[in-house]
């Protein structure tokens, strides 16, 4: 078959074209009608003529940038397939193909103007036309003898394969054959056994090449009976798979395409276990489940980008999650920083291209979607616990412009009772856009302002860009003066430092945060910076890193392979410099081609660090560029979202995708960042907002006011009940906080998380819960008053009320006014409450509560965790209190596990709701009857007038 296509296409390529007749220059071709047939560099006279296409010189300059290689159309119609266009330079067989243009319309003089071949294959309707010329690589490798035993595993031993003898004929028969450059003769796999639900796979070969620095942490327990098995096969080629031994289930297949590993371009296709994929980030994703129908790729390079479908943006998360058809789960980290992309296309299979590093994949065999979180967390590292006033409502605007402005927002918010705990500063705080300072002539008294915010028990964040500005006396400006003195600075090839623009009004160096000296300066000016802003937290931003200009500002960014490499994933710009500096700009880690979306990675800790070190306090941070790991160190919000109603439920998507990465404390712009909102749009979003893990309304510049008070009041009156219930249940999310850093749960979960076997729940993203215990159902369509929700097959509880849902495994309306959101609380949990106040400060002193929800066998259990809610180190330290709660038999105990935290013994339990019980007719507490309860009308029974200590065990009865 492929000797076939070649005849075919070196017959188009001999065929006379109906062009101008010649090669000469023909004086009386208008330039208009002149089509380019030699886009980009190089051409000459004979290669030109070699595309049988008309050579004619323009003077220069050229300004119209008038083709000297081109075909034309005496009727100015625009050429038809131009007869060879480097298709006899360039051919490769169909299935050896990597389209250049997928999704994309696309035609002869498009695809040569992206440097790609242009070769119609005519025999199906599926592969592309227009590729990226490169190896052809149907030979792959194969393994060399058998696989030898390693120390826990196994290693295989490849060389690359002979081609066969149609493609021997392709290569032999067509001129000057390219290849991918560097394509490696042999290589390794290591097939590590790490533990029994860990399996790592990792392909090099013996040149020196790039690898990502993440500290892998050691699992648990050890690997003698490992839930997978990992089979090779070497015909026609090589490939492995990776299967799970109790069900047989292939969760990984590489034969499903071709496997190149060449200095710049390294790709493998895999079949996985089922089309039920998730994850992969970050770009805008419009349904949480992949859809390998529409062969989208995703691409994945750190960019100043917002949300724009298939674009990538700040972070680079090669991460993803496979519930299996039987319902068993699995998820995979492919280890690689480079530019890179996936493309899910219909079989299913994932094509994977990288240009450097290695292939080190992560298996994660579950075999619980919670379980795959937790051993993945437990390898890139567990989340830091959240001080407790940033689990409470937070306030922020980019064009506050003058404190004024900022008061002003402040005080509305406290005018109409909404629930307040962080307050914001922006860069416009700074003076002229520089790091570390603020502005006297709009911010006047802003310390003295930030000491007040602290007295009415609001916190203060405010923001860090990456970038020092070089238009400053140094001996004015410590982070410039301090910053040559320890040399931190991203260097070009020739030892200076790169120059670029960002937001300060002069140009700006960029610190290498890989290097030690950097972390250590970067620490210095934050602790120093405390003492002139007291914070409790920072927010570092622009750290993809953003630059205002490609590369350098100087001369941009020189043409060689790590600029201008042989292949581009489908970013945005096409160029890796994008935005951002170039390839061969060199920082401690290696060069930037490699460590580019590491860089918010690198600069995460040390912020961590000096941020505590500066507060004294557990403090947080907030990063916008991310990688695997980055939920260590830093919580993210969503970045630069839209005002716009679909915003809302791709924000949905983004928290389930960042709480599966690994990073739990994640939240979108609420209202919107880009464009002004409006009323509707912005009550659904506060009320759906105030069920994010991380709550924050921000807006960006010359856009409408938009937080809850701006409104009037009936949008700042459902805002701040929604609000209420947020701080309700604070308890509750912080103990899911804890349980995501004890052992690396989730906090906000798709329902397939918790309902697997349902294969109703694995389309769902328009719904989400907080842990095993909340379901959350919003109304995110404009104008719409009711929520098409699906019930999945447990009991049910409407929050409100108590009443308990008829339906189970089935879809319900629910009619849903604009000042309500839809909560339910599922039976089999004991969800921790407290009284709400304006600020977390207030209520952490408030009465706590439970809600008992009973499932069908009238069981129920939980926890409650808590500390002082702002010391580093509470739980190493055992500064903590941690109890249990288990109902069984009508009864509920509690047990204390952990009783470290001190002020615990003055705390309250006064309130009990308990859900699902029938008809209660008597109530005993710690063995005394009482008769403060009442059945409600819904069904539930309110337990209230308690007077009982959490660190004593409890007992509650009824009959």
């Amino acid at each position: 078959m492929k000797f076939l296509v070649l005849i075919s296409a070196l017959a188009v390529f001999l065929a006379p074209a109906a062009r101008a007749q010649g090669h000469g220059c023909e004086a009386n071709i208008e330039d208009s009608l002149k089509q380019d047939c030699y886009p980009g560099e190089g051409a000459s006279e004979e290669s030109c003529r070699a595309r049988d296409c008309v050579w004619c010189p323009v003077a220069e300059p050229n300004p119209d940038n008038i083709p000297w290689c081109f075909v034309y159309e005496a009727d100015g119609s625009t050429p038809g397939p131009l007869p060879g266009f480097g298709c006899e330079e360039n051919y490769l067989p169909g299935e050896d193909r990597v389209d250049c243009a997928p999704g994309e319309p696309t035609n002869e003089i498009l695809c040569r103007n992206k440097n790609c071949t242009w070769c119609p294959y005519e025999e199906d309707g599926v592969t592309p036309w227009c590729y990226i010329p490169g190896t052809p690589s149907v030979g792959g490798y194969y393994m060399v003898g058998e696989p030898i035993t390693i120390t826990n595993g196994l290693r295989v031993n490849l060389i690359k394969a002979v081609a066969n003898e149609s493609f021997t004929f392709a290569l032999e028969n067509r001129p000057n054959p390219k290849a991918w450059e560097g394509e490696a003769e042999t290589l390794t796999l290591d097939a590590e056994f790490q533990s029994n639900y860990r399996l790592r796979v990792k392909i090099y070969n013996t040149t020196s090449r790039f690898e990502v620095p993440l500290n892998v942490q050691a699992p648990t327990g050890g690997n003698q009976n490992p839930l997978y098995e990992i089979q090779f096969e070497n015909d026609p080629l090589f490939s492995f798979k990776v299967v799970r031994k109790s069900t047989g289930t292939v969760l990984f297949d590489s034969s499903a395409g071709q496997f190149i590993f060449a200095e710049q371009y390294l790709t493998m296709s895999w079949a996985p276990a089922s089309e039920n994929v998730y994850g992969i980030g970050e770009n805008e994703q419009k349904s949480f489940k992949h859809d390998f129908s529409q062969n989208i790729t995703w691409a994945l390079w750190g960019r100043d980008q917002p949300p724009s479908f298939t674009a990538n943006m700040y972070g680079v998360q090669p991460y993803y999650t496979v519930l299996e058809n039987d319902g068993n789960a699995h998820s995979v980290a492919v280890v690689n920083a480079n530019a890179q992309q996936f493309s899910m296309n219909s079989g299913p299979v994932i094509k994977y291209i990288t240009t450097g590093g290695v292939l080190d994949f992560y298996f994660f065999l579950g075999p619980t979607p919670e379980n795959t979180v937790q051993q993945y967390t437990e390898a890139v590292g567990r989340p830091q616990l959240p001080p407790y006033w940033a689990l409470g409502f937070q306030l922020c605007r980019y064009g506050y412009n003058n404190i004024e402005n900022m008061k002003a927002a402040v005080d509305r918010t406290a005018q109409y009772g909404i629930p307040h705990d962080v307050q914001y500063g922006d860069i416009d705080i700074m003076h002229k856009a520089l790091d570390f300072t603020y502005s006297r002539e709009n911010f006047p008294g802003l310390p003295d302002y930030v000491k007040e915010l602290k007295t009415k028990g609001i916190k203060f964040m405010t923001i860090l860009d990456p970038c020092i500005s070089i238009g400053e006396d140094p001996e004015e400006y410590r982070p410039l003066k301090l910053g040559n003195e320890m040399d931190v600075w991203v260097k070009k090839v020739d030892g200076s430092p790169v120059v670029g623009r960002v937001w300060p009004q002069d140009p700006v160096y960029f610190p290498d945060y890989s290097k030690n000296a950097t972390k250590e300066w970067w620490k210095i000016l934050i602790r120093e910076f405390h003492d002139l802003l007291e914070y409790d937290g920072l927010w570092i931003d622009m750290n993809e890193p953003a630059n205002f200009v490609d590369g350098d500002i100087d001369g941009g960014c020189t043409q060689n392979s790590l600029n201008n490499p042989p292949f581009v994933p489908r970013i945005q710009g096409n160029y890796l410099p994008s935005k951002t500096i170039c390839g061969d700009h060199v920082q401690e880690a290696g060069n930037h081609y490699d460590v580019h979306s590491l860089y918010g990675w690198f600069q995460s800790e040390p912020t961590l660090t000096g941020t505590r070190e500066g507060s004294g306090k557990r403090a947080l941070v907030l990063s916008r560029s991310t990688f695997l790991g980055s939920g260590h160190w830093v919580a993210h919000w969503l970045g630069d979202n839209w005002s716009k109603w679909d915003n809302l439920h791709f924000s949905i998507i983004g928290i389930l995708q960042y709480n599966q990465f690994g990073v739990p404390f994640a939240g979108s712009d609420i209202c919107g960042f880009i464009g002004s909102s409006n009323a509707e749009l912005c009550q659904r979003w506060m009320e759906l907002g105030a069920f994010y893990p991380f709550s924050r309304n921000h807006n960006g510049i010359d856009y409408v006011d938009q937080d809850p008070g701006a409104w009037g009041a009936a949008i700042a009156e459902s805002s701040k009940n929604a609000l209420l219930v947020r701080y309700t249940l604070l308890p509750y999310l912080y103990t899911l906080f804890f349980r995501s850093v004890t052992e690396g749960n989730t906090v906000a979960r798709a329902l397939w998380h918790e309902f697997p076997q349902d294969p109703a729940t694995r389309n769902i993203d328009r719904q989400f819960m907080w842990g095993s215990g909340l379901l959350i159902s919003a109304v995110l369509d404009e104008g719409s008053t009711s929520v098409d929700a699906y019930l999945p097959n447990a009991r049910l509880y409407n929050y409100f009320d108590g009443a308990e849902e008829a339906t189970k495994a089935d879809s319900i309306t629910i009619p849903t006014p604009l000042d309500k959101i839809n909560l339910h609380v599922r039976g089999g949990n004991v969800l921790p409450t407290q009284e709400p106040a304006i600020n977390t400060e207030i209520s952490r002193n408030n009465p706590f509560g439970l809600i008992v929800a009973l499932d069908e066998e009238g069981a129920a259990s939980g926890s409650l965790y808590f500390d002082d809610g702002d010391s580093i180190g509470t739980i190493e330290n055992e500064e903590y209190f941690l109890a249990d709660f288990a109902v069984a038999s009508n009864t509920l105990t509690s047990t204390v596990v952990k009783n470290g935290y001190a002020e615990m013994s003055q705390k309250k339990l006064t309130t009990v709701r308990l859900l699902g019980a029938g008809t209660v007719g008597a109530v005993t507490v710690n063995g005394a009857a009482i008769t403060s309860f009442t059945t409600l009308p819904s069904g539930e029974v309110l337990i209230t007038s308690l007077d009982l200590n959490p660190t004593t065990p409890i007992t509650i009865t009824w009959a």
